[in-house]
């Protein structure tokens, strides 16, 4: 009996087999850090031609090795997802912290509607007397 597969983690670096020119090693760069991917290969590039030769060929060839292919999973999320995840990679506080201030928004709201319905609203109550 097969074990199931892991769930992908979200914050892991993947190799981007899907939009790969070569072997994905940018590409899963790109996704990883959100920069646009046309510039991790121009950067690529760059690198390599301004005396990075060998090792950035190196570094490349032992990432595309090592690291693990991008789960299928993990092409289906949309936008709004991808970019919170890849604020997560960048920024892990950060991300804590706006999602807290999310929260204590919607927390703070929330308050505010059980005031108001538990208050002593003599127009809120006939309408819901209204109503049964």
């Amino acid at each position: 009996m097969n074990a199931p597969a892991p769930a992908p983690r979200h914050t892991r670096f993947y190799v981007d087999k899907l939009n790969a020119k070569w072997k994905g090693v940018c590409a899963g760069i790109a996704d990883y850090t959100g920069i646009d991917v046309t510039l991790v290969r121009i950067g690529m590039v760059v690198l390599t031609l301004m005396g990075g030769f060998p090792w950035t060929l190196i570094a490349y060839w032992v990432t595309a090795w090592m690291a693990p292919r991008k789960p299928l999973e993990l092409y289906e999320q949309n936008a709004e997802d991808k970019k919170f995840w890849q604020g997560v990679r960048s920024n892990p506080a950060r991300t804590a912290r706006d999602v807290r201030s999310r929260l204590r928004e919607i927390d703070r709201r929330l308050a505010d509607v059980e005031i108001y319905v538990t208050s002593a609203n003599s127009r809120l109550s006939r309408e819901i007397e209204q109503l049964r």
